[in-house]
């Protein structure tokens, strides 16, 4: 695998690791799990939850031969021509194993339009990448986790499209044995459900779409789960939310303030009209407190990561 010029800095929460593929298994229709090892795999941070990290492929006939992966890497990178710039694309950990210098990556596949989707859709073993994912040599946060909820939930409801049921399949294994909650998970077909490890208390239900619109079975499920944790009476007041336009802004909420005590914490991701829709009924509708319910536009239908 190639090895590029890179300081060995502790002083830095995140950091680059030339990886290559190990395996790749097809979990369904829908998505593959590719295992990257690395020599420097053992310093990858294994800190679950809904942990983003980059995920470089190479460039056709160039490799990483023009990636920067010095501190200053962002600036290099951009004043690259567009032609030698590697692509970046984000990803949740799906397993960590640091003794055996291995990260797993759940990719979905949905065609071969974009280097990530072609990428998932071609890896094979020996195939390089980068992952720019966080340094266990670093002693403070790491950041890129999004999963805060208050110390002592009563309730928890987890929500997504496939982009989403990585974070969720991590999040649900990181939970304490007495959570209660549920978890809403929207997949292309019935056969991309998958067996998931989970708190007896969270139900775990699977929404097949079989064709029919993006979001069209989460929507409701989730309206749906909320009268079931809240009941018919809001939480709060009406809140008049500021229009957050998808088509061309981010739509990424995430309170970190960590509440002691509440009865209700939501975690919402995937297609971001799909989660704009979602904001708006809970906190719109139900008066949720903001600073219980994470938002996540993690796409835009019909445009790819970066555009």
């Amino acid at each position: 695998m190639t090895q590029l010029a890179e300081p060995a800095a502790a002083t830095l929460p995140w950091r680059f690791f030339a990886t290559e593929v190990r395996a790749v298994r097809r979990l369904s229709p829908h998505f593959v799990r590719v295992t990257f090892t690395g020599d420097d795999l053992h310093h990858f941070a294994d800190n679950g939850f809904d942990q983003r990290i980059k995920l470089i492929p190479p460039l056709p006939g160039a490799g990483m031969a023009h990636l920067p992966t010095g501190p200053d890497w962002y600036e290099q990178w951009r004043a690259l021509p567009e032609g030698l710039r590697n692509p970046i694309r984000t990803y949740t950990v799906r397993a960590v194993r640091p003794q055996l210098r291995e990260v797993d990556i759940d990719m979905v596949l949905h065609g071969i339009d974009g280097p990530a989707s072609r990428f998932a859709a071609e890896a094979r073993p020996g195939a390089e990448a980068y992952l720019m994912g966080p340094n266990a040599l670093f002693e403070g946060p790491h950041g890129g986790i999004d999963f805060h909820p208050p110390v002592h939930t009563d309730c928890l409801l987890l929500g997504g499209d496939e982009t989403a049921a990585p974070a969720i399949a991590s999040i649900l294994e990181r939970l304490p044995a007495d959570a209660r909650g549920e978890a809403l998970i929207e997949v292309p077909a019935a056969g991309d459900a998958l067996r998931l490890v989970a708190p007896a208390g969270v139900r775990v239900t699977w929404l097949a779409r079989e064709g029919a619109a993006h979001g069209s079975k989460l929507v409701p499920a989730v309206r749906a789960a909320a009268r079931r944790i809240l009941g018919d009476e809001q939480t709060g007041p009406a809140v008049e939310l500021e229009d957050v336009d998808v088509d061309h802004d981010i739509l990424w909420e995430v309170p970190e303030e960590v509440t002691d005590v509440s009865r209700f914490y939501a975690w919402l991701a995937g297609e971001a009209a799909m989660i704009k829709t979602l904001r708006r009924h809970l906190v719109g509708g139900c008066g949720v407190d903001r600073r219980l319910v994470a938002f996540m536009g993690y796409w835009r239908l019909g445009r790819a990561e970066g555009n």
